[in-house]
């Protein structure tokens, strides 16, 4: 028996999805509608029939990702080496949801794991390639980076006061000088080029893989263009050794960029308290 996420976080069920669909989209309303197995925090996303899903926002600030991914996702797709999600609608308030929601074409694939991918370094290179193509992109007119990215692509300052905070909490668990140092050194790195396009959340929940190779990128709802430097966490946060080494060559990022990289790692594993993660940043440094 399949297991799924409970049904009815942040007040989102299967049978509200049910007549928001009767209601704005009585085409699809004999379709099976079904809590996918693995969820994310800022949206409920609900298989529809066997191509479909719809993604329902669980707060207010989750809620410009709608408009954004509807816009931006069909420019962004062409340029791109895999997969990412196709906006086919978008429907509106209703039978007591407050917000807008998407409508979005199912995508095949598990989710990133050691257990997942068979060879890590090939895959490092796999998530370069996609990020420089990303970078590729024309970055005019696009979202900047700011509230609807949660920062991912802005300064890191933004952050300053809660990372301050967090190494007080920590600081008889890890090494708080050497953090601070490496903290310090990403503040004192600004991005002094052209806005780039970036993701704002490349980890293994949002990289799909098919016959152990990446497949598809998902969940667009903090990218925009800025500093690209928030895209190269994941060297800290999945790959170790030769596949970090690979990412590192295959990436192409210079020195400033990754000491903005590291200060984006450090501040999330922070205030999550991940101090495996923290470790890796400091051993980094």
């Amino acid at each position: 028996m399949t297991e799924f996420h409970e049904d009815g976080r942040a007040g989102i069920d299967a049978d509200l999805v049910r007549r928001l669909i009767a209601q704005q989209f009585p085409q699809w309303a004999d379709l099976a509608v079904t809590p996918v197995k693995v969820d994310g925090w800022d949206n409920r996303t609900y298989r529809l029939g066997s191509e479909l899903t719809a993604r329902l926002p669980t707060a207010a600030a989750y809620v410009p990702a709608v408009d954004k991914e509807h816009e931006w996702l069909p420019v962004l797709a062409p340029y791109l080496p895999v997969e990412i999600p196709t906006a086919i609608a978008k429907g509106a308030p209703g039978e007591g949801y407050p917000y807008p929601w998407a409508i979005r074409r199912w995508i095949d694939g598990r989710t990133a794991s050691t257990d997942t991918v068979t060879d890590l370094p090939a895959f490092a290179r796999a998530i370069a390639d996609f990020i420089l193509a990303l970078q590729s992109v024309d970055a005019t007119g696009g979202p900047l980076a700011g509230e609807h990215s949660f920062y991912r692509g802005a300064s890191l300052k933004h952050y300053h006061d809660e990372t301050v905070e967090a190494l007080g909490v920590l600081k008889d668990r890890i090494d708080a000088d050497l953090a601070g140092e490496v903290w310090d050194a990403a503040l004192a790195s600004t991005w002094d080029r052209p806005p780039m396009w970036f993701h704002g959340d490349i980890a293994s929940g949002n990289l799909l893989v098919q016959d152990g190779r990446l497949s598809a990128v998902i969940d667009f709802g903090t990218s925009g263009v800025g500093d690209p430097a928030c895209d190269l966490v994941i060297a800290y946060t999945f790959f170790s050794g030769e596949s970090r080494s690979a990412f590192r060559d295959a990436v192409q990022q210079d020195s400033a960029t990754w000491a903005r990289a590291r200060g984006w790692a450090l501040w999330k594993a922070l205030i999550t308290e991940d101090i495996p993660t923290i470790q890796t940043v400091l051993e980094d440094h």
